[in-house]
């Protein structure tokens, strides 16, 4: 959303800005379908955070598919807590613009969501998505249970198999355990439903992700 220089190197925790105590606030509910933001969910659900480049348009891509339960914008990955939108735009709290996927299993694979996020973004552009620059558009996966891992380590060996085989480069993306989720500001949730016109600048690299034999992508 900006496009002037930014920091392409995360700050150590000890170099990041201090943040504050208190949430930022959030509406209860989503704008879209109107399930609880931050819960409580249906039992059984699932949660995994993906970051793929500017967050208004990375909701979008997620929300309307049949499974997912609510969707939520946040930071993630960095050492500031409860940052503001403007703090993480500096660079200097380490996180990277995220989405919250929480989504009923039973529904929608994993395999099936990992397949939106490879396809829908450009994975191997280190800390930026085109004409977006730093490191809170760096490309992230962030887990919540050990079986989530090694799903996404089998989605991301193969789609790198398939972006090698079309000249293309090494995937980048941060995969990681999950840590705290920062919700942002109220007006960056569901953005592109209240501003249909809204900038997303996110392009995929044309290349289909494969998914494991016997899953649909639903």
């Amino acid at each position: 959303m900006f496009f002037k220089s930014k920091p392409t190197s995360i700050p150590a925790a000890s170099e990041a800005l201090p943040g504050r105590d208190m949430a930022m606030p959030v509406a209860p509910e989503h704008f879209v379908n109107g399930q609880a933001l931050k819960g409580p969910y249906p039992a059984g659900a699932q949660t995994i955070y993906f970051g793929l480049g500017c967050f208004w348009g990375a909701e979008r891509l997620f929300w309307p598919l049949p499974g997912v339960i609510v969707t939520a914008v946040g930071y993630q990955g960095g050492s500031t807590p409860n940052p503001s939108y403007e703090e993480v735009c500096s660079g200097r709290t380490g996180h990277t613009e995220a989405v919250k996927v929480v989504y009923d299993p039973a529904r929608i694979s994993l395999e099936a969501l990992l397949k939106t996020f490879w396809e829908e973004h450009d994975p191997t552009q280190g800390m930026r998505q085109g004409n977006d620059v730093g490191t809170q558009y760096r490309s992230a996966i962030y887990t919540t249970t050990p079986e989530q891992a090694d799903v996404v380590d089998k989605s991301r060996a193969a789609y790198q198999q398939a972006l090698s085989q079309q000249g293309l480069g090494r995937i980048t993306t941060e995969v990681a355990p999950a840590g705290e989720f920062f919700y942002a500001e109220t007006y960056h949730q569901q953005y592109l439903a209240k501003n249909p016109r809204g900038y997303c600048g996110l392009q995929g690299t044309g290349v289909s992700c494969p998914i494991g034999l016997g899953v649909a992508a639903e």
